[in-house]
């Protein structure tokens, strides 16, 4: 039997035997000579390994001991997803414990062009409840759909019926940013205030719609997807593609400014509708870098060729920020892990413990925009 005992308010294997198989296991971390384990490494022994834990000779039960923790944040889910990683065979530690020898952060590099603005000025009428721009020149209106891809000439996905181009707030602001629009009825700044008033988070979302339309991308509604937007990479088009097929995207993105705070599983449950209908789902994080870190739960060793690796074969490829599904997680405190890891050379991996203790893994890859202040991750479902 596995014995550990807790002293002075910390876990440690000082039986010869138990410290043996635990070190041949990779479990604990070796200080002054001795032995030591984390409080989920403990339970995890106490829990999976039938391990006895005393105290001044009394032995404890889990929750004896996961008492001593009960109020700590989100402890139960950093054990269950500490837990759920040992018992696929990979090998786990706490993050205290080192970071990459080598690069291991996954980066993906996208395309950037010019969006070229017309040269011509066009008039429409801005309809303040709606949040809708209606341009009834129909030569304009349908020239900036076809060419650009702006507002949707006619209806959707049939262009030929009808002769008005409706232009949705962000494609108004753009415009109007790049003077190719006036308003009847309103002028930029009021339209601006008007848009903050309606939704408060409209600057943020502005602001990534602006990056990604003047690099060449095509931003419309993500509404379909539970998202904020839907892209089309440079060089899309309305225009049906052969056989009269209409162009799907294939990336989504949800705005997550520095400042707020979004629901894990709200924020799981938009990731995964993206998945389920073939798109790429990319968080972005709006504003400059700050210097905040988040501290990470654990470093993570995974499989190269199929066999899982340890301390002795290799280094860790990952950090995991572990959280549950009932809690809450703010922009500056997901960007702030992502920097972490990557200052350890590190990718991170979001795993969610939900309320049957299952854990969901997400891969997070950064996201290379030229010239772009603001941050973006691809974020992808991950199966150990």
């Amino acid at each position: 039997m596995l014995k550990i005992r807790l002293i002075k308010g910390k876990f440690q294997a000082d039986d010869q035997s138990t410290a043996d198989i635990l070190r041949n296991g990779y479990i604990g971390h070796n200080e002054s000579g001795k032995l030591l384990l984390s409080p989920e490494e403990a339970l995890y022994l106490i829990d999976m390994r039938n391990a006895e834990c005393t105290y001044s000779g009394k032995i404890l039960s889990f929750n004896e001991v996961a008492s001593r923790f009960w109020k700590d944040r989100k402890f139960i889910a950093k054990y269950f997803t500490y837990k759920d990683w040992r018992e696929r065979g990979l090998i786990i530690n706490t993050a205290g414990e080192g970071a990459s020898k080598e690069a291991n952060i996954p980066a993906k590099e996208y395309p950037s062009s010019s969006m070229s603005v017309p040269g011509y000025k066009v008039k429409g009428l801005f309809f303040k409840a709606d949040l809708i721009t209606i341009i009834d020149d129909n030569k304009k209106g349908k020239d900036l759909y076809e060419k650009l891809w702006l507002g949707q000439y006619g209806a959707y996905k049939a262009a030929d019926r009808g002769q008005l181009n409706k232009l949705d707030i962000f494609e108004t602001a753009f415009l109007m940013d790049h003077k190719v629009l006036s308003l009847d009825n309103m002028k930029y700044k009021e339209l601006i205030k008007h848009a903050t008033a309606a939704r408060r988070d409209f600057p943020k979302l502005y602001e990534v719609y602006k990056d990604w339309r003047e690099k060449g991308y095509v931003i419309k509604t993500g509404f379909k997807f539970g998202t904020h937007f839907r892209v089309y990479f440079p060089g899309a088009s309305p225009v049906k593609e052969g056989k009269g097929q209409w162009i799907h995207s294939k990336h989504v993105i949800q705005v997550f400014p520095k400042d707020s705070k979004l629901l894990i599983s709200e924020w799981a449950r938009a990731i995964r509708v993206a998945h389920s209908v073939r798109k790429t789902f990319i968080l972005a994080v709006p504003g400059s870098q700050d210097n905040k870190k988040v501290k990470l739960d654990y470093v993570l060793y995974h499989r190269e060729n199929g066999i899982p690796e340890n301390p002795d074969t290799g280094t860790p490829k990952s950090a995991m920020l572990s959280l549950s599904e009932d809690e809450y997680i703010g922009g500056r405190e997901f960007a702030g892990a992502i920097r972490e890891a990557r200052s350890r050379m590190l990718g991170l991996i979001v795993a969610i413990a939900d309320r049957e203790t299952s854990v969901t893994y997400y891969r997070v890859r950064q996201i290379k925009l030229p010239g772009s202040r603001h941050e973006y991750y691809e974020i992808d479902w991950l199966q150990p």
